[in-house]
């Protein structure tokens, strides 16, 4: 598993609490592909995922053999560029 330096600015700017909410679902993602909730994304985040806890969205892409965190946003900035 690997975290993308945006991500891992994302990561740290959220509140504690949130923290360790997304910190459950990266430790799930080691799981991959055997994880429940993750979705493909379409249009121009083909060939990306999401799996959300509450509002909070973890956007990855698989890059053999491991996974790619990218972004880890609110969902009403996580798509946005």
């Amino acid at each position: 598993m690997l975290l993308a330096k945006d991500a891992q600015t994302d990561f740290d700017a959220l509140p504690a609490t949130i923290q360790e909410r997304v910190a459950r679902v990266v430790e799930r993602l080691k799981q991959w592909p055997n994880v429940s909730g993750a979705k493909p994304l379409r249009g121009q985040w083909t060939g990306y995922h999401r799996i959300r806890t509450g509002d909070w969205r973890v956007v990855f892409r698989v890059v053999t053999p491991r996974l790619l965190v990218v972004r880890i946003k609110h969902r009403r900035d996580v798509y946005e560029d």
